[in-house]
């Protein structure tokens, strides 16, 4: 879960960093990233590959460089349900989903290695306690025989 709002997080702010870098794209407000950055995500999960499937053709005799239109056709779509976002102009349509991206993929990965403890995932707050995902430690397990005394076990330390 928290993953999702790091990810939501960074791309609102990716939007807002686009927003003052390329001419042609605009986000009236800071509601209006939010919901731009859950439009994004929800046009590049169901319609972008759509898209990609379509331009396969045009994009394999461009050697990829199709992929930037798509990319911007993407955004735009993105902006037409969101308003206060407007992506217009051809700086805005191609060079928008380049500078989204690449400052995403920096949010992105900085969110993650800062984010609280209890925000990332397989933590011991947020796992619940299991036992495999409790921290080992590096003492010797204790054996108990009928009869003895208690002893450390050195010979299968971890």
């Amino acid at each position: 879960m928290w993953s999702i709002f790091l990810s939501g997080l960074a791309t609102a702010l990716s939007l807002l960093v686009v927003d003052l870098i390329v001419p042609g794209v605009t986000i009236s407000t800071l509601t209006a990233a939010a919901i731009a950055a859950a439009a994004v995500g929800l046009v590049n999960a169901f319609v972008k590959p759509f898209l990609q499937t379509l331009a396969l053709p045009i994009n394999t005799i461009s050697f990829g460089a199709f992929s930037l239109v798509v990319n911007g056709l993407c955004l735009w779509l993105a902006s037409l349900a969101v308003p206060g976002f407007y992506v217009s102009g051809i700086l805005g349509f191609l060079l928008g989903p380049v500078v989204l991206s690449a400052v995403n993929t920096f949010l992105g990965t900085y969110l993650d290695k800062k984010a609280p403890v209890f925000m990332k995932e397989g933590s011991e707050l947020n796992a619940g306690n299991s036992a495999s995902q409790l921290p080992r430690s590096n003492a010797a397990p204790l054996n108990m025989k009928e009869g003895s005394e208690l002893t450390t076990d050195s010979s299968s330390q971890v």
